[in-house]
C-alpha cells in the first residue's frame, strides 16, 4: 500500500493517563493509504494497545504493539487481510517476548490490541484481549468484539451477569494477550448481534459501512466506568468527533478515571460515496494495436506477392475469336456515387476524480 496524508473517512483519536498518576500504557496509531498506484482504493488502518505490565514494562508492550502491527500492515498489499494481522499479531508478540528476556525490569510485559481496517466502505476487525470496538449505527450501539477475559467466560457460562461482572475481582484477568509465551491467535468474529454465533460473525469481515456510521476503538479505562448506552448518548450529543472523543474521556475521569483512557473515533460523512479513481495501463493495448498493424501489413505483403508471382507465370495463348461489336446509347442519366459514412473517432475512456474527505468534520 501507499501511504498518504488524508484520510477520506473522518478520524479522531484522544487518549489520557486517567486520575491515579500512573504512568499512560496505552498507544494508538491511524494511518491512511491507498491500495497501489494503478488502484486507488482509500484505506484506513488503526490500532489501539493498552500496556500490561508493573514499572514502564507496559508502556513499552504496547509501543512494541503498535509499531509492529503498523510496519506489518503498511508494507502489504492490502489484499490479505487476514493473514497480514495474523503475521503482524505474532511478530509483535514475539518482539514484546524478546524484549522481556532481555531486561529484568520487562519480565511478565504484555498488551492488548485491538484492529479496524477499512478497505474503500468495508470494515475488517481483529482483537487480543479486552480493548474493544463499537459500531454506531441508526441510532443503536453493538459491540462487535468479544472480552478476553474471565469474567466473559464466566458471562457465557452463566455463572455470572453483565452487572455482576463489573464488580467482580478477576474482572481484569485477560486469558488472551500479546507477549504470551506462545503468540495469541487474534479474534476475527464480528459480531452485529449478541447472540450471533461464532461462525456467521466471523463471516462478518469486510462489513459494508454505511453513511453516517462511527466506529468505536477504545481501552478498558473507558468501558470499566462508562456503560455502553452512555457511550453512545455522548457520541450522539456531540456536534465533532473531537468533542466527543473528549467527552468520553472526561466522564470517565469523573468516575474516578482509574486506569488510562483512549478513544478511536472513525466515522463515514452523511453524504459520502466511494469515488475511485483506477489508472489504467494503456501499454498492454498499445503493443495489442501495433502487433495488429504488423499482421495485417504481412497479410497484405504476402497476398501482393502472390499475385505478383501469378503475373509473371507463362501460359499458351489461345486464338480466341472476336465477338460484333454493337453500338449501344450511352446513358444520359449518369448513375449515382455510392455515399460515404464516417466513423465517429473512437474516445479513450477518462478515468474519474478522487476527492478525499476532510479529517475530523463532524458527527453525524
Amino acid at each position: 500500500m501507499i501511504r498518504i496524508t488524508r484520510a477520506h473517512l473522518n478520524v479522531d483519536a484522544q487518549t489520557h493517563p486517567g486520575m491515579t498518576g500512573k504512568n499512560n500504557e496505552d498507544r494508538y496509531a491511524v494511518a491512511s493509504f491507498v491500495l497501489e498506484k494503478r488502484d486507488r482504493t482509500p484505506v484506513v488502518f488503526a490500532v489501539l494497545a493498552d500496556g500490561i505490565g508493573g514499572h514502564k514494562a507496559g508502556e513499552v508492550a504496547a509501543e512494541l504493539t503498535v509499531n509492529h502491527i503498523m510496519q506489518v500492515v503498511a508494507r502489504s498489499d492490502g489484499r490479505h487481510i487476514r493473514r497480514t494481522i495474523e503475521d503482524a499479531v505474532t511478530e509483535a508478540s514475539d518482539a514484546i517476548v524478546a524484549h522481556s528476556e532481555s531486561n529484568e525490569n520487562l519480565k511478565g510485559m504484555g498488551a492488548t490490541c485491538a484492529t479496524a481496517w477499512i478497505v474503500g466502505d468495508k470494515l475488517h476487525t481483529a482483537y487480543v484481549g479486552d480493548s474493544r470496538i463499537y459500531l454506531i449505527r441508526s441510532g443503536r450501539i453493538q459491540q462487535l468484539t468479544v472480552d478476553h477475559t474471565w469474567v466473559q467466560e464466566a458471562i457465557e457460562r452463566g455463572v455470572l451477569t453483565p452487572e455482576m461482572a463489573r464488580q467482580h475481582p478477576n474482572v481484569h484477568v485477560i486469558r488472551r494477550y500479546l507477549g504470551s509465551p506462545t503468540p495469541p491467535d487474534p479474534d476475527f468474529r464480528l459480531k452485529l448481534f449478541n447472540d450471533e454465533g461464532d461462525h456467521h460473525a466471523e463471516n462478518n469481515q469486510g462489513l459494508q459501512l454505511q453513511p453516517s456510521d462511527i466506529l468505536l476503538l477504545c481501552s478498558d479505562g473507558l468501558t470499566d466506568l462508562v456503560w455502553n448506552d452512555e457511550i453512545l448518548e455522548t457520541i450522539r450529543s456531540k456536534p465533532n468527533l473531537k468533542e466527543a472523543s473528549r467527552a468520553l474521556i472526561e466522564l470517565a475521569n469523573s468516575r474516578g478515571g482509574h486506569d488510562n483512557i483512549t478513544v478511536v473515533l472513525i466515522s463515514v460523512p452523511p453524504n459520502f460515496k466511494l469515488v475511485v479513481r483506477k489508472n489504467v495501463n494503456w501499454l498492454p493495448w498499445i503493443i495489442g494495436i501495433v502487433a495488429s498493424i504488423v499482421l495485417v501489413m504481412g497479410a497484405a505483403a504476402f497476398f501482393t506477392l502472390g499475385l505478383l508471382s501469378r503475373g509473371n507465370a507463362t501460359a499458351t495463348p489461345t486464338i480466341t475469336p472476336m465477338p460484333t461489336l454493337t453500338k449501344t446509347p450511352l446513358a444520359t442519366t449518369p448513375t449515382p456515387l455510392a455515399t460515404m459514412t464516417i466513423l465517429p473517432t473512437l474516445s479513450l475512456p477518462i478515468a474519474p476524480t478522487y476527492t478525499p474527505w476532510p479529517t475530523n468534520t463532524g458527527v453525524p
